[in-house]
């Protein structure tokens, strides 16, 4: 058994984490102060090939595994999370469905420019009143002639809204099957369609560096070519694209949790009371023990669920157990970090404020901590 890594992937993890440090740590707070959106490290994470990780270069990807996908995910969380969330919904939520699902005429028209990080493709799943009940969606498709006539809106959707972003996978209701379940479709709408509109959400705990919309759609009309696989097939969609999405949130708490305590130890080794170090009492070192354990575990389950899928081995129960077990353990380190800091870790000219923040999303963005719960129950035939 055979834990180490390939030399590719140590080289990935040391340029990734090299750039986040050079790149975004500089500019991180002052975006996250300001709720912007930045193009110019947008740009940078697509010229460092960010963007279609695993996506084959027939189609403009980097061709690689998902692991490698995944501890680059991994790199950017550990210093900002808006930008790993930009990168982890580009490429899970906006380019998969498209690669996976998409005919070849879509696949050349949208993926070379997605994987070139010129364009960006948001995933239209959550309405005001369908979240966690996703299957329940109240946007509507109605196929009129030769168009789909799009009505009902989105929220929380990320990379909707920006001067780049090329469209949205909409989920929407297209009839009912003969169980009386509702039939659900993914259907490609583009930027600029009549009857689209987007609106930049701000006032955010978390993220505030990334892109948040909410999505109207009155009337929408796109050709009935727009749709994204068979009608009817939108569920099968979301939940294989949801296990692919849980694995890089996870990733993202992975990430953070690292990042917060690599703040703490630091923190910890400088910081004096009592003339010594804080790190030398031993209520604090049972802290940084605690975490550094907790973080070795949550990257063990993660990688193996990667491992799974890039063996094309079932892999949906363990990244429910990843995506709740990193987002969890974020929770737990940044706690223990924003702890060691004692009031320094309440201001924002420290980084663990912010990690603080933002690791609150990773247990209820793309299934809550309780649905991921009853998705291992079930799978693990306890309910």
């Amino acid at each position: 058994m055979d834990f180490s890594l390939s030399m590719e992937h140590d080289i990935l993890r040391k340029s990734v984490r090299d750039f986040a440090e050079k790149e975004i740590k500089p500019v991180a707070r002052e975006l996250d102060d300001k709720e912007e959106f930045s193009y110019d490290t947008m740009k940078a994470m697509a010229d460092l090939g960010l963007f279609g990780m695993f996506v084959s270069d027939k189609y403009g990807g980097q061709g690689m595994d998902y692991v490698s996908y995944i501890i680059a995910t991994e790199e950017i969380a550990r210093i900002d999370g808006s930008h790993a969330a930009t990168v982890a919904a580009g490429n899970s939520l906006g380019i998969g469905p498209l690669y996976y699902y998409g005919n070849e005429d879509q696949k050349n028209k949208y993926l070379p420019k997605a994987c070139r990080g010129e364009s960006l493709w948001a995933f239209g799943l959550t309405e005001p009143n369908a979240g966690s009940d996703a299957g329940h969606s109240q946007t509507t498709a109605e196929l009129i002639g030769d168009e789909w006539v799009i009505n009902g809106s989105k929220i929380f959707i990320t990379n909707a809204s920006t001067d780049i972003s090329e469209g949205i996978i909409a989920l929407c209701k297209t009839g009912n099957r003969e169980n009386g379940h509702p039939e659900l479709t993914s259907i490609i709408v583009e930027k600029g369609t009549p009857g689209l509109e987007t609106r930049v959400m701000h006032g955010k705990l978390m993220w505030r560096a990334s892109n948040t919309s909410e999505i109207y759609f009155e009337d929408c009309r796109v050709p009935k070519e727009n749709l994204l696989g068979p009608v009817g097939n939108g569920f099968h969609q979301m939940l294989a694209t949801l296990d692919g999405g849980r694995l890089s949130i996870g990733a993202m708490g992975l990430g953070g949790a690292q990042g917060a305590y690599d703040l703490a130890i630091k923190y910890a080794k400088e910081r004096t009371q009592f003339g010594k170090t804080i790190s030398s009492f031993q209520v604090n070192a049972f802290k940084l023990a605690d975490m550094a354990t907790e973080i070795e575990c949550a990257r063990l389950i993660l990688y193996k669920a990667c491992w799974l899928r890039d063996n094309e081995k079932p892999f949906g129960k363990y990244a429910a157990m990843a995506k709740l077990y990193c987002s969890e353990v974020m929770g737990r380190c940044v706690d223990h970090a924003v702890q060691l800091h004692g009031g320094y870790g309440l201001m924002k000219e420290y980084d663990v404020e912010r990690f603080y923040r933002d690791h609150k999303l990773l247990e209820i963005g793309e299934g809550t901590s309780e649905v991921q719960r009853i998705v291992i129950s079930r799978l693990i035939n306890a309910v």
